[in-house]
């Protein structure tokens, strides 16, 4: 694949029109869980600091202001655990999506290459790996691809998306150690990290603790070979902003550097002092991941009493449902259309690979009334959303 074959690849929500169509009948009103888009106020914080930092009349730096860099280490190691994050290694990125997309591209990766990605994923990393004339591997299993002499990339996607479902340190250690051994680089896109649900991804006091492929006990210490991408879409409700950045391997990164500034990617001056002031307080973030905890909560127990059933989802935006009746086998097409009888939009599990087949992803990316009115529906209720 390269270019002229990605013109004609359909995007996959672009296929949802007609379902789409038949949820927006709904006398109540649609209710949209499929992209999982935020809908919630972007915080003050970081609204004035874009304000603030609106005289940008010089061209940004693309590898992002010093004190942006230094705001994404000491993040790292008050979040994260992570507490040797060289700020050398730290990249502001025009969104995630756009670095999942093209990074084996600025890897230099092409035919005879192999990158591996959840057997589950996100769709941008099997496209990334296409458009670079590389060919794409879904696997979960170390022991598929640890004896192969041409994985050049190992995506890592934890919190998943679509299902929710979290790597432990031993894990990502072994995906690490792997790597390691055949010359390949790991990538971890741990953007839903600040939202868990699972008690055991959690300290007492609620604070998040989802593993970090940079922990210590993950790198023994050294970051060579591996990066993470993170985005504050969701915590931050920046989607807008595109705010987003990739740190680790600092050797990487200046690589990395190197290209996009010879292809003019770089982050907007201002979305640098917004991602920056975003990183330093956690309060709203902690707020943001209550309101998902309540939407989820609502949920949940509708689909619960309404005959399905929820698989992982241990951490995230999204549930990944399925009917309860194991002798129900729709399609996600089929379960996408039943919902949307309900005036309910969500994706189809076929979105995220072959292997999701069976399940569709239902954001919490809603508003309390849609969301309640969602919960209704599924109870046999009316729902009616409440007329803006």
């Amino acid at each position: 694949m390269g270019l002229a074959d990605l013109r004609d690849l359909p995007y996959p929500w672009d296929t949802l029109t007609e379902v789409r169509d038949r949820a927006r009948s709904h006398p109540g009103g649609l209710v949209d869980l499929s992209i999982g888009t935020p809908v919630d106020p972007t915080p003050a914080i970081v609204r004035e600091a874009l304000a603030d930092a609106s005289d940008a009349h010089a061209y940004p730096l693309t590898y992002g202001t010093p004190a942006l860099r230094e705001a994404v280490a000491a993040w790292f190691a008050r979040r994260r655990g992570v507490p040797d994050l060289d700020p050398a290694g730290v990249l502001p990125t025009v969104g995630s999506k756009e670095l999942v997309g093209l990074l084996p591209s600025l890897l230099r990766l092409g035919p005879g290459d192999v990158v591996v990605h959840p057997a589950i994923a996100y769709p941008t990393y099997d496209v990334g790996a296409r458009l670079a004339g590389a060919t794409p591997l879904p696997a979960d299993d170390v022991a598929l691809w640890e004896h192969r002499d041409d994985v050049r990339l190992v995506w890592v996607n934890s919190p998943s998306n679509p299902t929710g479902a979290t790597a432990d340190v031993a894990q990502l250690r072994r995906v690490v150690e792997a790597a390691r051994r055949v010359g390949a680089v790991v990538v971890a896109d741990e953007c839903y990290a600040l939202l868990p649900w699972a008690d055991h991804l959690r300290d007492p006091d609620g604070t998040p603790r989802v593993p970090s492929l940079l922990d210590p006990a993950v790198t023994g210490g050294d970051h060579t070979g591996l990066l993470v991408a993170y985005s504050l879409s969701k915590q931050s409700n920046l989607a807008g902003y595109r705010a987003a950045f990739v740190a680790g391997d600092p050797a990487l990164v200046q690589d990395l550097l190197a290209t996009r500034k010879h292809l003019g990617m770089i982050m907007p001056r201002p979305v640098q002092e917004a991602l920056r002031v975003a990183l330093g307080d956690d309060a709203h973030v902690d707020e943001q991941r209550a309101v998902y905890g309540r939407r989820r909560a609502v949920l949940l127990a509708a689909l619960t009493a309404a005959g399905w059933a929820v698989d992982h989802s241990e951490a995230g935006l999204y549930l990944w449902a399925r009917p309860a009746d194991p002798a129900d086998q729709a399609s996600s097409r089929e379960l996408v259309a039943r919902l949307a009888e309900l005036g309910i939009l969500a994706g189809p599990g076929e979105f995220y690979g072959s292997a999701g087949e069976k399940h569709v992803r239902i954001a919490l990316t809603a508003s309390d009334d849609a969301v309640a009115a969602a919960a209704a529906r599924l109870r046999g209720e009316p729902g009616r959303l409440t007329p803006v």
